[in-house]
């Protein structure tokens, strides 16, 4: 076959079998019944080339591949910066330096092919992240015949970083994920999640931690956080000295804490509205009759933040006004630009969830857990096969690592709720389209003041998206754009000095993030201490710190902190 025909060939094959090829990527993330999902996943429309590009993309590679086999073994060391080719034994090692050469020459032309496709949005961005993820499977790096800096580690320790590396994978596999830390250097309650507080509620869905004052006075509003439920909350207690717990006690706030349970089978039926009627709002009530506050502040995190705007939308519907301020951080409210997520979401998918969870069922926490690190696949995948099994070593020991990894279960019903009624369809926007709790929702009754956080490099709640909020909720509103991601933007205390936020002290709040950034100031540091002084404008003012948890005789202390529901394993 000559040399065209070859291309022509390829490309017809490329075209026919990426819909195939982005159901095998999904198997090896979710075990679900792959004949529905095959269905669900296909194409929007038949997939085509830009004719123009597809034959200047072989012009292309003909040359290339011609000048890299002309070179044979002297192929050039790796360039481009790439970290996973860094090492010096790449350079070195003439067969590990044409396979990079090659594999970077045809990774040129898979993405040449996708910006070529000819699609709808959608099915071009499904395309891209199946190749992507191929791609990120497919580096020589990951292969200990082509690693060299692994090679060279299997010499050095005549052949014990291999013996290391067999066993670090059957480890893994027993725990049934890969290892991203030393898990054995953390235990929940006594170097993360240690900040000292009672559990002093709990129903089968979660218990409620009220902290220990560190200040002889609290503000006389009491302060509740409502942590994402597809993770544990001790996100925001990792460590004193960056915990979001600890800071605002140390502020003065009678702080409260969701900790939900991780659902086993005897929790999957319950729903959306079974996590409002009986976990926020009822956390919210709970914090109220304790602390005889008839208002309190809230914050939402995430998935937490879509619940509390939940909440205060069906209390504002019952003409309740429990709750004097809110704070979303990385929160979606208009679920309008959902990410990267979106090439999971269309109608079939969600049908499918709906058919499989809908009426009952678990959505396992580690299929959770392997889908968000695919989003990053070369951080949170490949890095750690090379390093756990290839080179034999053992991942440094770090807390935000050890959390992500303590996978969460969610309610099947809950869930594919979720799916349809925000990520697909976007209701909660819309006045009157959702009904929950037996009210209907209605954003422009939730009158009171927020505060708005957005991760400027968010992948899982984009920035855009996080500003979206403020041009749905009508109360006085104050946004701030933090510096990194989803996790790292949150978890930003002043005293590290690292990072920085941009705010617009002028106060408005245009329609597009792009006109919001051209009149905002960046400012060194982190957005704690602005956001500490808008939430003591909505405190009151201060009174006796309690000298004990809960308030006899109907809420007593019944565990220490961090409680036995956020021990339970998924």
């Amino acid at each position: 076959m000559d040399s065209d025909a070859g291309w022509a060939e390829g490309a017809r094959q490329f075209q026919q079998i990426f819909g195939d090829g982005w159901t095998k990527m999904l198997q090896a993330l979710q075990p679900v019944d792959m004949g529905a999902l095959s269905t669900a996943l296909k194409p929007h429309q038949p997939v085509g080339f830009a004719p123009g590009k597809l034959a200047e993309l072989q012009q292309q590679y003909m040359e290339s591949a011609r000048a890299l086999w002309s070179q044979g073994w002297q192929a050039a060391p790796p360039q481009g910066g790439d970290k996973r080719f860094s090492g010096d034994g790449w350079a070195q090692n003439p067969l590990s330096a044409f396979s990079v050469a090659a594999y970077q020459l045809q990774a040129r032309t898979l993405m040449g092919l996708v910006d070529a496709v000819e699609a709808d949005d959608k099915t071009r961005a499904r395309i891209r992240f199946s190749v992507e993820q191929w791609l990120a499977a497919m580096a020589p790096s990951n292969f200990l015949a082509f690693n060299a800096d692994a090679q060279k580690k299997a010499l050095e320790t005549q052949g014990e970083s291999i013996a290391k590396g067999v066993a670090n994978l059957l480890h893994d596999l027993r725990q049934g994920h890969i290892s991203m830390t030393d898990e054995s250097r953390f235990e929940v309650g006594r170097n993360v999640a240690t900040t000292e507080g009672a559990v002093v509620f709990e129903n089968e869905l979660f218990q409620l931690i009220e902290y220990k004052p560190l200040t002889p006075k609290v503000y006389e509003r009491p302060f509740l956080m409502v942590p994402p439920c597809i993770n544990k909350f001790y996100i925001l207690d990792l460590q004193p000295d960056n915990s979001v717990i600890r800071y605002a006690v140390s502020q003065g706030h009678r702080t409260f804490v969701v900790s939900w349970r991780n659902p086993d089978m005897s929790l999957a039926d319950k729903t959306w509205d079974h996590y409002i009627e009986d976990a926020v709002l009822t956390a919210i009530a709970t914090v109220q009759q304790i602390t005889g506050a008839p208002q309190i502040n809230a914050l939402g995190f995430c998935v937490g933040g879509t619940m509390l705007a939940n909440a205060l939308a069906v209390l504002a519907a019952r003409g309740e006004e429990p709750v004097a301020s809110a704070t979303f951080l990385t929160t979606l409210i208009n679920f309008s630009d959902t990410g990267i997520l979106d090439v999971f979401i269309d109608e079939s998918f969600v049908r499918l969830r709906e058919m499989q969870m809908g009426q009952g069922g678990l959505m396992k926490g580690q299929e959770l857990a392997s889908t968000f690190s695919f989003l990053r696949p070369n951080d949170l995948v490949w890095n750690y096969v090379v390093g756990n099994y290839l080179k034999g070593e053992t991942p440094p020991a770090f807390d935000l690592l050890y959390w992500n990894s303590d996978a969460t279960n969610l309610p099947g019903p809950y869930y594919a709720w979720y799916l349809r009624n925000f990520y697909l369809e976007n209701n909660l926007i819309q006045p009157g389209k959702l009904t929950v709790c037996g009210e209907k929702l209605d954003l422009r009754k939730v009158k009171l003041p927020v505060y708005i956080y957005g991760s400027r490099e968010d992948h899982i709640v984009p920035i855009g998206a996080a500003y979206a909020s403020t041009q749905v909720l009508p109360g006085k509103k104050r946004f701030v754009m933090g510096a990194s991601g989803h996790i790292a933007g949150v978890i930003n205390p002043p005293a590290k000095k690292k990072r920085s936020h941009w705010l617009r002290e002028d106060g408005k709040l245009p329609a597009t993030l792009d006109e919001w950034v051209q009149g905002a100031t960046e400012l060194p540091g982190s957005w704690w201490d602005d956001w500490a002084a808008w939430l003591k404008g909505h405190a009151g003012k201060q009174v006796a710190a309690p000298k004990s948890y809960g308030k006899a005789p109907k809420f007593k202390a019944i565990e220490p902190a961090p409680g036995s529901y956020v021990q339970q394993k998924a």
